[in-house]
Order: structure tokens, then sequence, then C-alpha cells
């Protein structure tokens, strides 16, 4: 399948110019020959299993909305942690702050949130995923709708490994809420001025968790809309048709004419 997504249009201009030359020699015949009524007849039936094609990359463009709608989701998902979490680093985590015998609580919670940060590392995949389901579609060939430079540098059969790598697996390696934090934010909550610490960290907690839970529904709609990308390539290969059948259609008229 990746070499006819990522040759659609090199693809459907040749089988275009067969048509052309199939359809030359036809032209020594007279309209109301049967050579003519064949060309109509592969017209119709190219043309009918084209339709066919169109309809079936619209369920198929429903599917990828879901795709793209959670894309969004897990992206502002991590926009949320990220924040949040460098917000508590500069306010909690910088040298100095909190002195007091309550700092290893927060140096708890401070290592923590460094660890939550670094797990978030895999999102720089997350683009991928929509330039996959951009490449993937014809119209997307011919250089119409939106690029980044990571698509545009790789092919689709390269994206689609890189993104099959992509584990949401990852995002568990560190628990937001262990018996180290739980212990921590306890301790910090019986202190009326460091209360908001733990508080924040909840947060932050909060905020990864949705961000794990985000990133697993993206990986599950991926994985239904790569069980669905045989409809691609049925799709770039009923358009080839299409494009080799339309200069018969199109003699057919020029005889008529004449």
């Amino acid at each position: 399948m990746g070499f006819i997504l990522d040759n659609q249009v090199i693809l459907l201009f040749g089988c275009f110019c067969l048509g052309i030359g199939a359809t030359v020699p036809l032209f020594r015949q007279p309209a109301a020959s049967r050579a003519w009524k064949l060309a109509d007849l592969v017209w119709v039936v190219l043309g009918g299993l084209g339709a066919l094609a169109a309809i079936l990359a619209e369920v198929y463009a429903a599917d990828r909305s879901h795709l793209d709608r959670q894309i969004d989701l897990a992206f502002a998902a991590t926009r949320v942690f990220d924040r949040d979490a460098a917000r508590f680093r500069l306010v909690h985590c910088e040298a100095g702050r909190h002195p007091g015998p309550h700092q290893p609580h927060i140096r708890t919670l401070c290592d923590k949130v460094e660890f939550l940060s670094a797990s978030t590392a895999e999102n720089a995949s997350l683009p991928l995923f929509l330039g996959i389901t951009e490449t993937a579609v014809p119209k997307r060939a011919f250089g119409f709708g939106p690029a980044t430079g990571a698509e545009d540098a790789m092919s689709h059969a390269e994206m689609v490994a890189e993104v099959e790598r992509f584990d949401p697996a990852d995002f568990l390696v560190f628990a937001a809420q262990d018996d180290a934090t739980r212990a921590a934010m306890a301790g910090l909550a019986t202190v009326p001025d460091l209360a908001v610490v733990a508080a924040e960290y909840q947060v932050i907690a909060t905020s990864y968790e949705d961000l794990i839970a985000q990133v697993g529904e993206l990986k599950e709609e991926w994985d239904y809309l790569q069980a669905n990308a045989p409809i691609l390539t049925f799709q770039v290969i009923a358009l080839c048709l299409v494009a080799f059948a339309a200069p018969f259609r199109l003699g057919r008229s020029v005889v008529a004419l004449n």
C-alpha cells in the first residue's frame, strides 16, 4: 500500500496516458461501430467502480475524522500537563524554595514531576498520526491540504513504521501517584503554608492520568483506522481505472459530435 500511496499522481497520470493511447486507434472506427460501444461499456463499468470507491472513501474519511479529533484531544492534554508541570517546577522546585523540615516531601514531588515530564517525550510522534492520515488521501498527493516538515521529509511507509513503534505503555512507566508521593502529599497537607503544594501536585497527577487516557484512545483509533487502510489502496486503484477510462468517454463524445 505504501508504494501506491506514495506514487498516486504518477499512477493516475500514467493510467490516463494509457487510456489516451488505447483510444486513439478507435478514431478510425465509425461512431456506431462495436468498438465505440465497448468503449462506452468500459467507461460505465470503471466509472461505477470509481463511484463505489468514492463512497467507501467517505466512510474512511468519517473514521479518519475521529482520529483527527483524538489527536487534538491528545495535544490538548499534553499542553495542559506541560503547563502545569512547568509551573510546578518553577514555583516549588527551584533551589532554596520552601526550606525547612518538609523539604524532602517537596523534593519527592519535584522528582516525580521530572519523571512524568520525561515520559511524555514520546509525544513527539503524535504529529505523524495526522501526517499519515493526510498523505493517505489522494487529494493530499496533489498538494492540497496541510503539510508539516516532518511528513514532507518522510514517505508514507516511513511514517507508518515510526508510528508503529509508538507505544502508549511508555507513558505507564511512572505512576502519577505511588506510596512515596502519597506520603509526601499527606505530610505537606498537614502544614497550612505547604498544603497548596500537595494540591498543585494533585492537579498535575490528574493531568497526567488524563493524558495517558487520551493517548490510549488515540492508539485505539489508529489501530481501527489501520484495519480499514486497504480501502485507501482500493480507492487509488479505482481512480486509476477511471483515469484510464476517461479518454474513452471523451473520444466517444468527440466522435458523436462529428
